[in-house]
């Protein structure tokens, strides 16, 4: 089976069909989902999607973007929220100088927040990083605290250096359906090269869709074009990279269940 490790299913272009949109992800062998939280505001809506079906995870966080407009968090308020059954990452946090929608002070501080939290409840960390190269490097080994923080650089498209540092720190790292683009080589070769027990696959839906559904609405069906894609780049078959990005998201993830029928 497939795991869509990165996905938004609370977000209104699923609202009118969202069941819709499950039963596609289903009928293409994605077995597991983790939709990701972006606003403690809007988080009761998140959890009740993970609540309301079985193969449906979720995750708890402020966004980069949302830094500034979100109320003030503290380390006890997320542990607090993440301590459900059906959570089992926090985040997802980070930095975002692309856009800068937040404050960069802002961003790092709220970022550090989520960081002592993951730590502290020995819970995976889901990092959203663009254009913050450097000073993602910097906080993450600042946070590491000796290895003991874990987690993923979701929807990954910075630069080798990020990558290898955040593997050498113990984190994973996800392609989503950028690596199919056409101009995306420099970030083939780094999932190429980058060792097979840290690399998963995501959507990040509804954004980002992989070729050949580039400039549609993306949705958790589509992962397969991602993980072939992702094979192809490192001379494996599709089966092999779909058992090996399963059985790292299970390992990252480790509050997460694997379905009955894949156990």
């Amino acid at each position: 089976m497939l795991v869509d490790s990165h996905c938004h299913l609370d977000f209104p272009d699923f609202a009118a069909e969202r069941a819709a949109v499950l039963a596609r992800a289903r009928a293409a062998g994605v077995g597991t989902m983790l939709t990701i939280g972006t606003k403690l505001t809007e988080f009761d809506r998140v959890r009740a999607i993970a609540e309301s079906e079985p193969d449906v995870w979720c995750s708890v966080g402020i966004h980069p973007h949302e830094a500034a407009s979100e109320p003030d968090v503290d380390t006890a308020e997320l542990m607090r929220l993440a301590d459900h059954p059906r959570v089992v990452a926090i985040g997802e946090c980070g930095l975002d100088f692309f856009y800068d929608h937040s404050p960069r002070d802002r961003q790092e501080a709220v970022f550090r927040v989520h960081a002592v939290a993951a730590r502290t409840a020995d819970l995976p960390l889901i990092v959203h990083s663009r254009d913050a190269d450097d000073d993602m490097i910097r906080v993450l080994t600042e946070e590491s605290d000796g290895g003991r923080l874990r987690g993923v650089l979701h929807c990954f498209s910075s630069g080798r250096r990020l990558a290898e540092e955040a593997v050498r720190l113990g984190f994973y790292v996800s392609f989503s359906g950028i690596l199919t683009f056409k101009k995306a080589e420099e970030l083939r070769e780094i999932a190429r090269d980058l060792p097979a027990d840290r690399l998963l696959v995501e959507t990040d839906a509804p954004y980002l869709a992989p070729i050949p559904h580039r400039g549609k609405r993306n949705e958790p069906a589509f992962v397969g074009h991602t993980a072939a894609r992702l094979a192809e780049v490192r001379g494996v078959s599709a089966a092999e990279i779909e058992t090996l990005t399963t059985d790292n998201f299970f390992r990252l993830f480790d509050r997460a269940r694997r379905p009955a029928a894949a156990a």
